[in-house]
C-alpha cells in the first residue's frame, strides 16, 4: 500500500494490533472500507409505523463470537406486528428499535476461541441466546429458557443492519449449494419443522395446514419433507393458495368459497385429518381445526390470535380425545432444516415474493403491512 492512504492504513494497523489489522483488511476487501469508518447503516423503527436510519459502530466480536456481514434479513409477522402496533403482549417497543430476526450472511471475522468457522463461511444465524443452565436448557428445551436474548424482541435490537456479532455456536455453516438468502429463511423454516416434530408428522398421514402465510407454507413443506402423504392448505387469499400449490401442496381450500370442514371430511372419506397445523391464529380456523380433526389425532397451534385468546368447542375435542400441542419458536432444528434445503427437499427461495434493499426498509415495512394479500414473504437485501 503506497501513499498517504497506505500510510494511514499502516498507522491504524499499528494502533490496533494484528487482529485489528486483519479485520481492517477484510473490511477493505469486502465493503467500502467500512471498518476504517467504523460505522454501519442501521434501519430503525422510530415510532409506530415509522422507520428511519442511523449510523452505528460496527460491533467487535467477543472471543466466542463471529462478525457476520449480513446479506439478507427476512421480514417476519412479528416484525410487522411491532411496526404496526408497537407491542406484542408484554413486549413493548421503545424507539429507536431495530427489527429483524431472520438473518443470513458471511463471516468476516472470528473470535479467538472459535474453531469451526472461518472468514468467508456462509452462515444462517439462530437468533436466540439462552442461559444454558436453567431447568429448560438442561433438559434440552432451550427455546423455553426464561432468560433468552432474542433478536428483535424488546428490549433486544434486531438485525436490520449491515453487520452483527453473534455467538459462533448459533451460526450454522451453509453448504456450498445453499445461498445466504436461503440461510435467512432457515429461521421461519425451523418453526415449521418444529411444528411438524411436535405433531409427530410421518409417512401415511393426511394433514391440513390452516393459513398460507410464510409459516403456513414452511410448515407444509416441512410436513412433506417428513413424508406426510397428503398435505392440504387452507386460506382465504388466492395468491397464497397458488403459492402453496407451487411449493408442493396436495391441494388447497379457499375458506371464503368453500365449507372447509366439509371439504376436509370429503378428502378424508369422512374420517377427518390425521394432523392439523394451525398457523392463521384466528378463532374460526382454530375451531375448524377441532371440527375437522380425526378422532385421536393431533392439532398443533402455531399462530397467535390478535387478542391472545380463542374459544374452542371443547366438548367435541373431548369426545374425539384430541391432543393439543403448541409451538414456541424451535429447538435443535437448524441442522435438520439446512440439510433438507441442501438435499432439495425444501424450496425456500420459492416462498419469497418481494425483495427490498436496506435503503428501502421503510417501504418494505409499509408495503408488507398494507399489501398482505400479495406479499407472501418479503426480504431485505442488506448487501448486494
Amino acid at each position: 500500500m503506497q501513499g498517504a492512504f497506505g500510510k494511514g492504513i499502516m498507522k491504524l494497523c499499528e494502533n490496533y494490533g494484528q487482529n485489528e489489522e486483519h479485520r481492517f483488511l477484510i473490511s477493505l476487501r469486502n465493503r467500502r472500507y467500512t471498518l476504517m469508518e467504523g460505522t454501519m447503516k442501521v434501519a430503525v423503527m422510530t415510532d409506530i409505523q415509522k422507520m428511519g436510519f442511523e449510523e452505528r459502530t460496527i460491533p467487535v466480536p467477543k472471543d466466542n463470537e463471529v462478525l457476520v456481514k449480513l446479506d439478507y434479513v427476512g421480514i417476519c409477522g412479528s416484525d410487522l406486528h411491532y411496526y404496526e402496533t408497537g407491542a406484542i403482549g408484554d413486549y413493548v417497543v421503545k424507539p429507536p428499535f431495530v427489527l429483524g430476526h431472520e438473518p443470513g450472511g458471511v463471516v468476516v471475522e472470528v473470535g479467538k476461541d472459535v474453531k469451526h468457522l472461518k472468514a468467508g463461511d456462509k452462515v444462517a444465524l439462530e437468533p436466540g441466546k439462552t442461559c444454558g443452565h436453567c431447568e429448560f436448557c438442561r433438559e434440552g428445551k432451550y427455546n423455553l429458557c426464561p432468560d433468552v436474548v432474542f433478536f428483535a424482541t424488546p428490549p433486544v435490537d434486531g438485525v436490520f443492519q449491515e453487520y452483527v456479532a453473534h455467538e459462533a455456536d448459533l451460526c450454522f455453516k451453509l453448504p456450498e449449494n445453499v445461498s445466504t438468502l436461503e440461510g435467512a429463511l432457515i429461521e421461519p423454516l425451523a418453526v415449521g419443522f418444529h411444528a411438524a416434530v411436535q405433531g409427530d408428522a410421518h409417512l401415511g398421514q393426511k394433514a391440513v395446514v390452516m393459513g398460507a402465510g410464510c409459516i403456513g407454507l414452511v410448515s407444509m413443506m416441512a410436513l412433506k419433507a417428513r413424508g406426510v402423504s397428503e398435505v392440504y392448505v387452507v386460506d382465504v387469499m388466492d395468491k397464497r393458495l397458488e403459492k402453496a400449490m407451487e411449493l408442493g401442496a396436495t391441494g388447497v381450500i379457499n375458506g371464503m368459497k368453500e365449507d372447509v370442514v366439509a371439504k376436509v371430511k370429503e378428502l378424508t372419506d369422512g374420517k377427518g385429518t390425521d394432523l392439523v397445523i394451525e398457523t392463521a391464529g384466528t378463532e374460526i380456523t382454530s375451531r375448524q381445526s377441532v371440527l375437522m380433526a380425526k378422532k385421536g389425532s393431533v392439532i398443533v397451534f402455531v399462530g397467535y390470535s390478535k387478542t391472545g385468546e380463542v374459544t374452542l368447542p371443547m366438548s367435541i375435542a373431548l369426545d374425539k380425545e384430541l391432543t393439543f400441542k403448541t409451538v414456541f419458536r424451535y429447538r435443535h432444528i437448524y441442522p435438520m432444516a439446512i440439510q433438507a434445503v441442501a438435499d432439495g427437499k425444501i424450496n425456500l427461495k420459492g416462498i419469497v415474493t418481494d425483495e427490498f434493499s436496506l435503503d428501502e426498509a421503510d417501504v418494505a415495512m409499509e408495503q408488507s403491512m398494507k399489501n398482505k394479500a400479495d406479499i407472501v414473504k418479503a426480504v431485505i437485501r442488506i448487501h448486494d
